[in-house]
């Protein structure tokens, strides 16, 4: 592995390769969606998400967005989402956590992660949510979300519904902040 660039998503093939990703983690590897003749899949929230990719020699191999808008697919998943949630201010939604099998090492999670606790700190978000797959809840919990609620998706792609407060954002920030130096 090269050394990898972390950074959001700016040029038409880096969003190509996402839309590549995208398909590979959530039609092949997680039947989330139905497959095509295209081995491409684009979100349904593609224009207001804000993508988070890890590059290795301009390849995208890891991504991971936010989204602030309402309704969040959560929303659309769970009925009354809010009385789940403690209190907060503002509130983003992640989504898309797909990293290429080959670089699932910490240093990418953990590059992913940086990359959009500096975004939610730019932001002022103080309560993240996500759904996250069933086959990683314990790295999920390692990253600090707690989970909440009922699975849901279907039976071949089940999803945790969880949520990460500043506090635990901020103990996250710390511990990535360490691996920096």
């Amino acid at each position: 592995m090269s050394p990898l660039v972390f950074k959001v998503a700016a040029q038409p093939e880096e969003f190509e390769q996402i839309h590549r990703l995208n398909y590979k983690t959530f039609v092949e590897e997680i039947p989330q969606h139905h497959a095509n003749s295209e081995g491409r899949l684009v979100d349904k929230f593609h224009d207001e998400n804000t993508y988070f990719i890890a590059l290795d020699d301009n390849h995208v191999v890891g991504m991971i967005c936010a989204r602030d808008k309402r309704p969040f697919s959560l929303d659309q998943k769970l009925v009354d989402l809010d009385s789940f949630l403690p209190a907060h201010h503002s509130i983003c939604e992640f989504r898309l956590l797909a990293v290429s099998q080959d670089y699932r090492v910490p240093r990418v999670f953990q590059g992913l992660v940086r990359s959009m606790a500096n975004y939610c700190d730019s932001k002022g978000y103080d309560l993240a949510i996500m759904t996250g797959t069933t086959r990683q809840l314990k790295l999920y919990r390692h990253l600090g979300f707690e989970p909440f609620g009922p699975l849901v998706g279907e039976e071949q792609a089940r999803f945790q519904p969880m949520y990460m407060t500043l506090a635990a954002y901020s103990e996250l920030r710390s511990r990535t902040r360490m691996l920096e130096d």
